[in-house]
């Protein structure tokens, strides 16, 4: 019964079940729906103009499914670079190896500070005067070791 009232309405059918589909997209979470949403209205306009049966429709239609998810997945991933700050994610001191800033707070006893960005860290090394320049070579715990630029 669904089954003959489905394919009476035709390539009304699918473009009916692709707005309901992408409007079960706007209440659920995650980006999934749409794309079937998408190949059930390209089946419905292929339908409409090719005149397909209902078993040719539906093939397409699962067709179509495939390549639009999959499309859709590789639109909406972020693409893997290799040198990105997620790699220092919880390791933040770890993406200032190697950088020169400027003392904060000259280097006493082996001990001072510098300014990265909105933050304030802890450095060790030789003795030098505030706003001298240096170069942070390793990362000890959340203390900075630092040298000569």
């Amino acid at each position: 019964m669904i089954a003959s009232a489905f394919a009476g309405l035709g390539a009304w059918a699918w473009i009916i079940l692709g707005l309901l589909l992408a409007g079960v997209e706007l209440m659920a979470p995650g980006v999934f729906f749409i794309w079937l949403g998408l190949a059930a209205l390209a089946t419905g306009v292929l339908d409409a103009v090719l005149g397909l049966s209902w078993q040719a429709s539906a093939l397409l239609f699962a067709f179509l499914s495939i390549v639009a998810v999959f499309a859709g997945r590789a639109l909406t991933r972020p693409k893997l670079q290799p040198d990105t700050q997620a790699d220092f994610l919880n390791r933040r001191g770890q993406s200032l190896v190697g950088r020169i800033f400027v003392l904060e707070t000259p280097i006493k006893d082996g001990e001072g500070r510098i300014k990265v960005d909105d933050s304030s860290w802890r450095v060790t090394g030789a003795d030098r005067f505030a706003g001298a320049r240096v170069r942070v070579v390793r990362v000890e715990g959340s203390t900075l070791v630092v040298d000569d630029p």
